[in-house]
């Protein structure tokens, strides 16, 4: 059975410190004893040099009287922690013995006397007759100089090994109820690590790793991920690519975004940490997008952003494409629906045997789609922008409402200031507007006037409805985003768009009222592209 990351921890923990612990025993028990016997051979030492130095017992051992010897020596020996202390003649034979008085008269053990006698002081580890002891000898001179005696102060080795045991067992309790606390410390920290990395096991949070970073190569958006001192955490290879970075992901990581994307109000602290921002219209270094922008939470505390941003241009080709496709098949569907109608009255004349009204009827129609068709081609250079005013001018029909294209509509060359989707959409929305609100207005429904016209200085769009007019209370805001003159079916984007859309390739919007009802809107954008480029508002989208 496998064990768990928490155990695995909890065991390496216990079982390293339990190994430290043990380690660290020994090595004081050596130390510590090794500096017992340090400190008591001193000890030992200094006792017998002063007990040697004292004149009663100098006088006492002269004379050699064991009974005198006896009597003083007990007192000092009471007064001494040494294991025993021992008063020898110059022959060897004790004179006192503060352990064994029976001893008294008997030779001294040890075979270590020779160089005491010899006037030096010794510190030695012998056996003697109370077992192993570490003993200091110093010899007794008297006032001639001559060695008259021997003083002995030892301490039992055994002694000394069970003070030594007494400091060990002692640090060892010590140890053990440290090292209890460590288990239940360990247990707690395994359990709060295993909580922060939500209960995954290292192999788990490896293997989320690869896939996250594999994740992050493969979106084709460019993400990027910032701290809350804005500083570059994660930067994905389309990010790169899209920035023109050729730096390594690594060199990038711990950079301001300021140093890497030039600084504009979609990095401005205080809009960041208020709100979040979808789909926003930047510019990123030379690069038109749409940028997104999440805060990163944990705990109810902003850890950082996360950014994805797009090229706007890839999405403008895939809007117009799809845009293009929506239009074919409402065009098909218009055109299944009015061919419909018109085999069904075609049939009915036929049935009648009107045969003559079935031929005008088929002619009448035949003449208005085609000059429709003949006006619009003549009249546009686009295919798109042809297909567009075809699409609009049959829905509008099929709604009860007609378009009428003023005689001097033309446009006869590309654009430099608009970009073809950016023209299409304008156009469009204009006329989606103008049929709705002519929708709205009571019957007979009176035709959509509509002039586009593009001379050498200016492109001039007109569209002129005699439908519901705009509410006084929304006058000054239409061109807001959400803000809408329609019932139902519609977000306030419209006008939105065509704002954002005119004002950036610098041309400018009028608004007028036409009598007796309903609206004139009137744009001009230059020919030329603008020579100052103009603040980018966010997207619609």
């Amino acid at each position: 059975m496998k064990l768990s990351f928490q155990y695995k921890l909890f065991i390496s923990l216990v079982a390293f410190f339990s190994v430290l612990f043990i380690a660290l025993g020994i090595y004081y028990y050596f130390d510590a004893s090794r500096q017992l016997y340090q400190e008591m051979s001193g000890r030992a030492k200094i006792q017998a040099e002063e007990i040697a130095l004292m004149p009663n017992l100098r006088q006492q051992v002269s004379q050699h009287d064991p009974q005198a010897i006896r009597a003083f020596m007990q007192q000092i020996a009471a007064h001494s922690d040494a294991s025993f202390i021992v008063i020898g003649d110059r022959q060897g034979i004790h004179l006192f013995h503060s352990v064994h008085p029976e001893w008294v008269g008997t030779r001294l053990v040890g075979g270590d006397n020779q160089a005491v006698l010899e006037g030096h002081t010794i510190t030695t580890i012998r056996k003697g007759g109370l077992g192993v002891s570490l003993r200091s000898k110093t010899p007794i001179v008297d006032d001639e100089g001559q060695v008259i005696g021997i003083v002995s102060v030892g301490y039992l080795t055994s002694y000394l090994d069970s003070i030594t045991l007494t400091k060990v067992i002692n640090i060892f309790i010590a140890a053990i109820l440290l090292l209890i606390a460590l288990f239940i410390f360990s247990w707690y920290f395994t359990r709060s690590i295993k909580k922060q990395i939500f209960s995954l096991e290292p192999r788990e949070i490896g293997l989320l790793v690869r896939q996250q970073k594999a994740m992050m190569e493969s979106i084709f958006e460019g993400v990027i991920v910032i701290d809350r001192q804005r500083r570059i955490e994660v930067i994905n290879h389309a990010a790169r690519s899209l920035l023109g970075l050729s730096q390594p992901a690594r060199q990038l990581r711990g950079q301001l975004i300021d140093s890497v994307i030039s600084p504009q109000p979609f990095f401005a602290s205080g809009d960041m940490l208020e709100r979040d921002t979808h789909d926003e219209l930047c510019r990123f270094n030379q690069l038109t997008v749409l940028a997104s922008r999440v805060r990163i939470m944990l705990e109810n505390t902003l850890q950082g952003w996360v950014i994805t941003f797009r090229d706007r241009n890839e999405i403008n080709a895939l809007t117009v494409q799809l845009s293009q496709v929506k239009r074919y098949v409402d065009n098909l569907r218009i055109m299944r629906h009015e061919q419909l109608n018109r085999m069904t009255t075609l049939s009915g004349l036929l049935h009648m045997g009107h045969y003559d009204e079935a031929i005008r009827y088929i002619q009448a129609q035949s003449e208005h789609a085609q000059e429709l068709l003949d006006f619009i081609s003549s009249h546009f250079q686009s295919p798109t922008l042809c297909g567009l005013l075809l699409g609009k001018a049959t829905r509008a029909r099929e709604k009860g409402v007609a378009l009428s294209f003023d005689p001097a509509c033309r446009i006869d060359r590309p654009l430099p200031s608009l970009m073809e989707s950016e023209l299409i959409s304008i156009i469009g929305n204009l006329l989606d507007n103008a049929i709705e609100a002519t929708q709205r207005a009571e019957f007979p429904h009176e035709p959509v006037e509509v002039l586009i016209q593009l001379n050498a200085r200016e492109l001039i769009i007109e569209v002129a409805d005699r439908g519901v007019g705009i509410r006084p209370d929304i006058r000054d805001r239409i061109f807001e985003r959400g803000v809408t003159t329609k019932t139902r079916g519609d977000h306030g984007i419209g006008l939105y768009l065509i704002e954002h859309y005119v004002t950036q390739a610098g041309g400018t919007i009028e608004v007028a009222d036409n009598a007796p009802r309903g609206t004139i809107f009137t744009l001009f954008i230059p020919a030329d592209a603008p020579t100052c480029p103009q603040p980018e508002a966010p997207d619609a989208s």
